[in-house]
C-alpha cells in the first residue's frame, strides 16, 4: 500500500486505522507515510475508509485559512478526504503479506479467505483428527504485533525435530522447502504478516511434549503465540483424555467450537438420493 503524497493533506485519520501502527505523519514532509517494513498489506486503510475526492489544494488552503482564526477544518474520522491511498502492485515475496493478512482475499494456495486455513473447523467432513489423536493450531501474531516467517520457522524446525507431520493443505506448509526439517523458503523469512497458523496433529501421548516445545520456542521469538487444540469427543460428547493433560499443565480448557455433524456429507447423501429419484422418474416417463 502507498499514500499519494500529492493528495495527502495530513489529516491524520489513517494513523488510527492501521492495525500495525505502520502509518505516521512524517514531520519532514508533513504528509502521512507508511512504514513499508511494518505494513502487512492487510488493506485495512484502503478498505476501511469512506473515500472522498476533495481537491487537496483546496483542503490545505481551507485549513490554513481557518487556522488564522484558531479554528480547525478536519474531515470525519472515517474518511480519507482526498482518496490518497493507492494499492501497490504486489510481487513475490511481498504478495505473501496480503495473502495472510487481508481477511477479504482468498488465499491462493487454499481458496480460504484470510490466513487460508480451515483448521479443525471442518473435521466432521475431513476426519483429519481421529480418535487417539490431537489436532493443534499454533497461531502467530495479532494486530499491533504481527509475525515474521523466520519466527514461524523457529517453531516449525523445533517441532520437526520430534517427528511432527505438518498438515499438507496448510499455507505455511506450502512455503516449506523441506517438511522433514520445517525449513521455509529463504525469500519469505523476513516477510511480516498480521497472523498465520501452523497446523499439526500428534498422538495424544505426545501432546505434553509438543506443548512444552511451544512454550520453549515462544520465549525466543518476538511475537504472540496462541495454542488451539482439537480432539474428538466420546459417544457421550465428552473429552476425558486430553482435558486432564491440559489441566495438569496449568490450563483451564473450555470449548470454543464444536462440530455437530451437520456438514455437507449429509447434504451430499440427500442430493444423491434426489438424483436417484429423478432418474427413476425419467425411466418411468
Amino acid at each position: 500500500m502507498k499514500i499519494n503524497q500529492d493528495k495527502c493533506v495530513a489529516c491524520g485519520n489513517c494513523t488510527y486505522i492501521c492495525p500495525m501502527n505502520a502509518i505516521y505523519i512524517n514531520p519532514q514532509t508533513g504528509r502521512s507515510t507508511i512504514n513499508r517494513d511494518e505494513c502487512v498489506e492487510c488493506y485495512a486503510c484502503y478498505n476501511g475508509f469512506s473515500a472522498e475526492t476533495l481537491p487537496p489544494r483546496t483542503v490545505r488552503l481551507t485549513r490554513k485559512f481557518f487556522s488564522l482564526f484558531a479554528l480547525r477544518f478536519d474531515p470525519e474520522p472515517d474518511i480519507c478526504p482526498t482518496s490518497a491511498f493507492e494499492p501497490d502492485e504486489l510481487a513475490w515475496p511481498r504478495v505473501v503479506r496480503r495473502a495472510f493478512s487481508d481477511p477479504c482475499v482468498p488465499h491462493e494456495s487454499t481458496g480460504v479467505i484470510g490466513r487460508g486455513t480451515e483448521e479443525v473447523k471442518t473435521n466432521e467432513l475431513t476426519h483429519w483428527v481421529s480418535l487417539g489423536e490431537v489436532g493443534l493450531t499454533i497461531e502467530f501474531g495479532r494486530p499491533g504485533v504481527g509475525a515474521r516467517f523466520h519466527e514461524i520457522q523457529e517453531m516449525s524446525r523445533a517441532l520437526a525435530k520430534v517427528g511432527v507431520k505438518f498438515e499438507k493443505k496448510n499455507p505455511i506448509a506450502g512455503l516449506m522447502t523441506d517438511t522433514a526439517t520445517g525449513d521455509l523458503r529463504s525469500d519469505v523469512l523476513n516477510e511480516k504478516v498480521l497472523s498465520a497458523i501452523l497446523e499439526i496433529k500428534v498422538p495424544v501421548a505426545q501432546l505434553e511434549e509438543i506443548i512444552r516445545i511451544v512454550w520453549d520456542v515462544e520465549k525466543r521469538i518476538n511475537t504472540i503465540v496462541v495454542l488451539g487444540i482439537g480432539v474428538r469427543c466420546d459417544e457421550n460428547g465428552e473429552d476425558k483424555i486430553v482435558a486432564p493433560i491440559l489441566e495438569r499443565l496449568g490450563y483451564n480448557p473450555a470449548r470454543a467450537k464444536t462440530n455437530l455433524g451437520l456438514g455437507r456429507v449429509h447434504l451430499r447423501d440427500v442430493s444423491g438420493a434426489q438424483r436417484e429419484i429423478k432418474v427413476r422418474d425419467l425411466e418411468r416417463a
